[in-house]
């Protein structure tokens, strides 16, 4: 998706912004009108702010149509009649484009008691989530009453239209949107770095597959040239990194037992701060490893 730069929107005519801005929040182009009315904006927090204070005093009525604007996640109908491309490739970010037949049934039941007791659909920045901790949510705020989910899903709709701004608009600030996955290894056997071992990020998932969604070698320092996951939420769910050290150790000619005894050794951890770092290193022997997560 190409950017457009903050001052080139602040200079656009009030038609340019608008078009430029009208899926910022779905099927909503209304509220880049009123934005258009009140440039020059100085960052993009600015920016965002003044959306959300258009959305929290409007009417209820307005609210309410807001809110309805929104899809259910993972409708098979809603998708064939054709999402817009903001919400395809959010949803599909979180894997619901290729749901297993339990996963949809799942989230067909979900979706429908929340529409049967709140009357509007079920909002989630699922950019944030995986598949997993979006049903977790659904159930959890499933027992909220009606009141309760008309803020959160103004809040939700909050961080989707965060997200789609940072993709959309270049500025000098940012807004805090993504967060951090790293690892790196130490070799306590020889007391330095361990380069050349082969990681594997694995999300894993309750009812559907578990996928692998990041892999990479370690370099010199024992890190990976790039986060394993950046530039983006650290959607929340639970993980797996698996590291190949029984590989690196027969390369440097260190005696193993046979097999060895630690061969690809998994650390599980769990994600719960979208825009958080989470750094968890392996500190490895070819006898013992550790971790911990770090910073």
């Amino acid at each position: 998706m190409s950017q457009i730069s903050l001052a080139e929107l602040n200079a656009a005519d009030k038609a340019s912004f608008v078009a430029a801005l009208a899926n910022v929040v779905e099927y909503s182009p209304w509220l880049a009108e009123q934005l258009a009315e009140q440039r020059p904006f100085a960052g993009l927090n600015q920016l965002h702010a003044a959306l959300m204070a258009a959305i929290q005093s409007a009417e209820p009525d307005v609210q309410s149509a807001l809110i309805r604007a929104h899809p259910d996640l993972a409708n098979k109908t809603q998708r064939a009649a054709g999402l817009t491309a903001e919400s395809t490739d959010e949803q599909n970010s979180a894997g619901l484009d290729r749901l297993s037949d339990a996963e949809y049934a799942a989230f067909e039941r979900v979706n429908n008691a929340y529409r049967d007791k709140f009357g509007f659909p079920y909002i989630v920045c699922v950019r944030r989530h995986t598949r997993d901790s979006v049903l977790r949510d659904f159930e959890m705020r499933l027992l909220n009453i009606a009141k309760t989910e008309t803020r959160r899903a103004i809040e939700e709709i909050g961080r989707i239209s965060a997200l789609r701004l940072d993709q959309l608009v270049a500025a000098d600030d940012k807004l805090k949107v993504h967060g951090r996955l790293s690892t790196h290894v130490l070799d306590n056997h020889a007391g330095r770095p361990a380069p050349g071992i082969a990681v594997e990020l694995i999300e894993l998932a309750n009812l559907g597959e578990s996928r692998v969604i990041a892999r990479a070698v370690t370099n010199a320092d024992g890190r990976t040239d790039q986060p394993l996951i950046g530039g983006r939420p650290l959607p929340i769910g639970r993980y797996e990194l698996k590291f190949s050290v029984a590989k690196y150790y027969a390369e440097r000619n260190v005696p193993l037992s046979e097999p060895p005894f630690l061969d690809e050794i998994p650390l599980r951890f769990a994600v719960s701060e979208p825009e958080g770092h989470y750094h968890v290193p392996l500190l490895v022997t070819p006898w013992s490893y550790s971790t911990y997560r770090g910073s």
